[in-house]
């Protein structure tokens, strides 16, 4: 039976039998009053959760009797019937709170569409409440901070996936967060007292990734003086990460499906499979369905991991998401660093609002640390911003043609991630979306060391 409870308030004695006798059918709890004072005894004495209100009563009028609804429970919705015409009325009730309108004679269809509409929102917004109160509670330390409606569904299907052992594949550009959604996935889950064991697949020599993953056995090859436990065996009932999971070989994609579908794995110069309990969450910043169709990636190992695909959107299409991560960094660092640093000057802040961070969270947080580092005043200010203009005034000149130009640009943006991930190569290839052995391959290219 539908839980939802809707009071009438109708003095037209046909037309309030004809919307309850309808409603209850469909399932609804209702209660009836003919009048506003009525109406406002039956809303305190019971669990109302939507109003269905004429606009005209005998005691008072529907526009005062919303406020004074909305004024015990701001956040109950009422559904305002008015006459045919009478669309000014309408449109006050809006403005005054209402959630719908109606116009007589009523359309039951439409009735019926706006109240589904109205719990909808009502569940959306208690889901919301749940989750933000569960994230709360369990991650007071995790650094998932969001404000924008794409985050929030993002966090939505995070809490519902959550929940079960279902495999998930989590997509979006270097920076954008990934690892965070992992650790909100695990820590929400059923395992979150067993291991989270992370690997990145494109920082492991392609050699030595089977043995990382799947362990080996003494004598297994030469210099296996003993035996080894691979990832699958440490995140046993718990949780396996694979980052970068576009750039395994052929191979390892092999095995990895066999794996997942047999729930066991064999060591290196093993004799017995071994069986796993693992929950697999995968990431990539490659579009694996292309991968896919170009015949790089296998695709019976891509349905197996996109279950459930959760993709991140870009920090320049989420910006209300930057006010709050700006806080979030600020305290993080000041406490790091030990300094009090109160906040940032409106020229600052407009700076970092309009730009359209092509790193995403990880450059945010990088500019922030470099501007609290550097900063002698009690306000970050826009001398403690990098000119993000500067890249676009210094483009190398179109001589040489256009080769020329991109091989220049590439070098500068590797030059860029290397120093601002402390020239630790696997960040720096993390950040520029690519495997560590092709940075390693352009940096010999285009000679790049340390200074």
């Amino acid at each position: 039976m539908n839980k939802t409870y809707i009071l009438i308030v109708e003095d037209e004695d046909t037309q309030r039998s004809l919307l309850g006798g309808l409603l209850t059918k469909e399932g609804y709890k209702v209660k009836e009053a003919s009048n506003g004072h009525t109406a406002l005894q039956t809303f305190k004495e019971n669990p109302i959760d939507i109003i269905l209100l004429d606009y005209k009563l005998p005691d008072t009028d529907g526009l005062m009797l919303l406020k004074q609804f909305k004024e015990l429970n701001p956040e109950i919705d009422v559904v305002m019937i008015t006459a045919f015409g009478s669309i000014e009325n309408a449109v006050d009730a809006l403005k005054a709170g209402a959630s719908e309108y109606l116009t007589k004679p009523i359309d039951l269809d439409d009735l019926l569409f706006k109240l589904k509409k109205i719990e909808e929102k009502k569940s959306l917004i208690h889901e919301n409440r749940v989750l933000k109160e569960t994230l709360k509670e369990r991650l007071k330390s995790e650094s998932f901070i969001y404000a924008s409606e794409k985050m929030h569904d993002v966090a939505s299907l995070i809490a519902r996936v959550a929940k079960t052992d279902s495999t998930c594949m989590i997509q979006g550009e270097s920076g954008a967060g990934k690892e965070v959604i992992v650790r909100v996935i695990h820590e929400l889950s059923e395992r979150r007292h067993q291991p989270l064991v992370t690997v990145n697949c494109a920082a492991i020599p392609e050699t030595l990734l089977e043995s990382e993953l799947f362990g080996y056995e003494r004598g297994a090859f030469t210099g296996a003086t003993q035996r080894k436990i691979g990832k699958f065996e440490l995140a046993n009932r718990g949780t396996l990460f694979l980052d970068e999971i576009g750039d395994i070989s052929p191979i390892i994609q092999s095995k990895l499906l066999r794996a997942i579908q047999e729930k066991e794995i064999e060591r290196l110069g093993g004799l017995h499979p071994v069986k796993v309990d693992v929950r697999i969450i995968v990431a990539t910043n490659k579009n694996l369905f292309e991968e896919m169709k170009e015949g790089r990636f296998r695709e019976d190992l891509y349905y197996r991991l996109n279950v459930v695909s959760i993709v991140i959107p870009p920090l320049r299409e989420r910006k209300e998401d930057i006010p709050p991560l700006m806080e979030f960094f600020l305290k993080r660092f000041n406490d790091k660093y030990k300094r009090n640093v109160k906040g940032f000057t409106k020229e600052a802040r407009d700076m970092l609002l309009k730009h359209d961070y092509p790193g995403n969270v990880r450059e945010l947080e990088n500019i922030i640390e470099r501007a609290i580092v550097l900063s002698r005043e009690e306000y970050i200010t826009k001398a403690d911003i990098p000119t993000f203009s500067d890249s676009e005034k210094n483009l190398p000149s179109m001589e040489g043609g256009m080769d020329n130009v991109v091989e220049a640009i590439e070098k500068r943006m590797i030059i860029e991630a290397l120093t601002n991930n402390g020239w630790i190569q696997t960040k720096a290839a993390s950040q520029l979306g690519i495997s560590e052995r092709m940075l390693r391959y352009k940096m010999k290219k285009y000679n790049i060391t340390k200074a």
